[in-house]
């Protein structure tokens, strides 16, 4: 099934360097993870655990000139690379461009560390969401407003 969602997204995808990105991407993330369940939701391929697909783990979305792996609760990933970019309330990304190399150990490390702190981020969704705007605002930006 996790099969299928993945080759469907690809379908949308013209990019032939972007194809081979988001393969690549999707191994590792498997490898992190073998049970995660995949679905294209919201034009992106999200990667959640049991079926809770409000409180995904993370996700790929191939842009026009480049990648994003969404980390949809990154502010709470200790983010050793400093590859994450700010996004919406309290999710992260890591962007790669298509000739960019991967490396599976440290992906696969943040996707593990998102998986470990999978059931915090439930535990405590309206917590995080709160500091995380409040360290935006400190920062002296605003962020989005979550959907």
């Amino acid at each position: 099934m996790a099969g299928s969602a993945l080759e469907g997204y690809l379908a949308g995808v013209a990019d032939p360097r972007a194809v081979a990105k988001v393969r690549e991407l999707d191994r590792v993330i498997r490898a992190a993870h073998p049970d995660f369940q995949v679905a294209i939701k919201y034009r992106i391929l999200m990667y959640a655990l049991h079926g809770d697909w409000h409180t995904w783990v993370c996700a790929i979305n191939a842009q026009r000139n480049r990648l994003a792996l969404h980390f949809l609760y990154g502010v709470l990933l200790s983010d050793p690379r400093r590859v994450l970019r700010a996004g919406s309330s309290v999710l992260m990304s890591w962007d790669f461009g298509f000739d960019e190399v991967i490396d599976p150990a440290a992906v696969g490390a943040y996707v593990s560390e998102a998986l470990a702190r999978n059931a915090e981020y439930k535990a405590n969704r309206e917590g995080v969401l709160d500091a995380s705007r409040a360290a935006a605002a400190e920062a002296g930006r605003r962020p989005k407003s979550r959907r």
